[in-house]
């Protein structure tokens, strides 16, 4: 029989997680299409991948550097309020570059400016949304929530390019900013009449009074003492090392061989793979061992990324990236999962907070190498008669083959780490070593949706 509980006083957990997460995606679809915008802004301003990877690196940088003292803020404030905060100072920046744009003086180092300064912001958005989450939704759905989480990420992935071409081919970049600033409107209000519930705080636990080196160093030295949860956080990190120069460089790539509207056809096919990922993720919930559900698909994702070495036509390139983009919302979700019932909820500002930016450095060393080895090393070998050219002409010649030799390299790379942390029994055995900690038992929220209330077999 179906009961419904309470969460920290409020009767429909989920569907206030249901009325963020709607704001949130309205907010990412927004913001996909600036990113879509201002990225081809640049390449075709420039014709330079290293510029182009330079805005990657600007939103990347301050992430990473901000989200210490955000874990703290998120534990020390209200969830809400920390999430109202990062989605109005973003919006800011979009309307600054609203701005801009309309006056005619956008100049590339204010986009640069301006996306550090959302960047900096939108560190609280992260580890407060899923820290929210776990006293807003039962723990058996937190694998179906994160694969709700990951959908927003692919809805935008799937109309922000289509859109995005669209209207900049009848009114540039002015129409996607002021779409942008529209979206974190609606996320703002959103937030601004949902009821999020504080965490209990347990007596054996610290709260983050102040930001005390103590309290900024309290989520790394958590993990560290885990072994389980550190192995797979240093997966990720591979993962983000690697991908990181397919993240850059994807757009290069397509704009060398393809035009703005073909690049918009592949980036709208890869988010229907992501969204596809999210739509099994949100009905399946992961395998019954959700560390499976981490390293299986990041094999797959290694070897689909790979596959993007050979050439051929659009078709044939969105069809591999919608392959390892549909393993995306699964190994993202099942991670998630993970850490939500292993971190007592009072903690897990900071913790998750530790453990972005540990699994996210990574990304800044990545987007600072990638545009540099293909504008000067890799592009250039790969040109006929070439220094690289023997040694990879599987991968055919001229532009664009040096970054699908990157490509190789980097997929094979992401699938030897997936294979090697597979094997680690400390890691296999995470979920059976650790605790659960979770203010929600396993009772079926009566208020929630149907596809957050598949019953187990």
């Amino acid at each position: 029989m179906c009961c419904s509980i309470r969460i920290g006083g409020e009767p429909n957990g989920t569907r206030t997680f249901l009325l963020i997460w709607f704001g949130q995606l309205v907010s990412v679809l927004g913001s996909g299409l600036t990113s879509f915008g201002v990225g081809v802004y640049i390449f075709q301003k420039t014709h330079s991948a290293t510029a182009f990877s330079v805005t990657t690196l600007a939103y990347s940088l301050p992430l990473v550097l901000c989200t210490p003292f955000a874990g703290v803020l998120v534990d020390r404030w209200s969830r809400r309020r920390a999430m109202m905060v990062s989605d109005l100072g973003a919006g800011s920046c979009s309307l600054a570059l609203a701005l801009l744009v309309m006056a005619g003086r956008l100049q590339i180092w204010e986009i640069y400016v301006l996306i550090a300064c959302s960047s900096a912001f939108a560190s609280l958005m992260w580890p407060a949304f899923l820290a929210s989450m776990t006293v807003l939704v039962p723990k058996r759905h937190l694998g179906r929530a994160n694969g709700l989480l990951q959908g927003a990420e692919a809805t935008s992935m799937i109309l922000a390019p289509v859109l995005g071409a669209t209207l900049m081919a009848f009114s540039g970049l002015r129409a996607l900013v002021i779409a942008d600033v529209a979206s974190f409107v609606v996320s703002v209000s959103c937030l601004a009449v949902a009821r999020v519930p504080a965490p209990a705080v347990r007596k054996e636990s610290k709260s983050a009074e102040d930001f005390s080196f103590d309290q900024l160093s309290f989520g790394f030295r958590y993990i560290l003492a885990r072994r389980g949860l550190l192995t797979l956080l240093a997966f990720f990190f591979g993962v983000n090392l690697t991908a990181g120069v397919v993240t850059t460089l994807w757009t290069p790539l397509m704009l060398t061989v393809f035009n703005t509207a073909t690049l918009a056809r592949v980036m709208g096919c890869m988010g229907f793979g992501m969204l596809g990922g999210t739509v099994a993720m949100s009905i399946w919930g992961g395998p019954p061992k959700r560390v499976y559900g981490v390293l299986v698909p990041g094999v797959i994702t290694g070897l689909g990324i790979s596959a993007v070495c050979l050439p051929g036509g659009w078709i044939y390139y969105a069809t591999v990236a919608t392959l390892f983009m549909f393993c995306m919302p699964i190994m993202g979700g099942c991670s998630q999962a993970i850490w939500q019932v292993k971190v007592p909820p009072d903690l897990q500002g900071r913790v998750f907070a530790a453990r972005r930016t540990i699994a996210s450095c990574s990304a800044p060393m990545a987007m600072a190498l990638a545009g540099p080895l293909a504008d000067r090393l890799f592009n250039p070998g790969m040109m006929p008669g070439g220094r690289l050219a023997p040694i990879f002409g599987f991968v055919g010649a001229g532009p664009g083959a040096g970054i699908r030799v990157l490509f190789l390299l980097a997929g094979i790379t992401v699938a030897a780490f997936a294979v090697g942390v597979l094997l680690s029994p400390r890691v296999r055995n995470v979920e059976t070593e650790l605790p659960d900690y979770s203010v929600l038992g396993d009772e079926v929220d009566a208020a929630a949706p149907v596809f957050l209330q598949a019953t187990d077999s």
